[in-house]
C-alpha cells in the first residue's frame, strides 16, 4: 500500500487490517467459486486455471486475463527450471573422476544453476 501513496502519508492499523480483511473475503469468495466448479466436476483439486475461471466468471475477466498470463509464465519457468536441473544433472555426472572432480562439479553446477534459474 505504501509504494502507491506518496512519501508523507500515513496508513493506520485500522486501514491495513480493513484491507486484509477485504483482500481475505475476495480470495475466499474466487475459490469458493472455483471449488463449486470443481464440485460440479467431480475433482477434489483447485487449479490455477479454476481460479482464472472463477474470476472470469464473477466478471473479473481483466484480472483473469492477467492471472492466466502470470500463470503461464509461471509454468514456463517451472519448465525451464527443471531443464537446467536435468543438464546440471547430466554435466556433474558426466565430469572426470579423480581429484579435481568435486571442484569441477560444483563449478559446473554453480554456472548452469546461476544460469538457467
Amino acid at each position: 500500500m505504501k509504494q502507491i501513496l506518496p512519501p508523507t502519508a500515513k496508513i493506520s492499523k485500522q486501514a491495513k487490517e480493513t484491507m486484509q480483511e477485504c483482500a481475505s473475503e475476495f480470495i475466499a469468495f474466487v475459490t469458493g467459486e472455483a471449488s463449486e466448479k470443481c464440485r460440479r466436476d467431480n475433482r477434489k483439486t483447485i487449479t490455477g486455471d479454476d481460479l482464472c475461471w472463477a474470476l472470469a466468471s464473477l466478471g473479473f475477466d481483466d484480472c483473469s486475463y492477467a492471472v492466466m498470463r502470470y500463470l503461464n509464465k509461471f509454468r514456463e519457468f517451472e519448465k525451464d527450471k527443471a531443464a537446467a536441473t536435468q543438464i546440471t544433472e547430466e554435466h556433474i555426472n558426466e565430469a572426470p573422476a579423480g581429484p579435481a572432480s568435486n571442484s569441477c562439479k560444483e563449478l559446473i553446477s554453480f554456472h548452469v544453476t546461476r544460469h538457467y534459474l
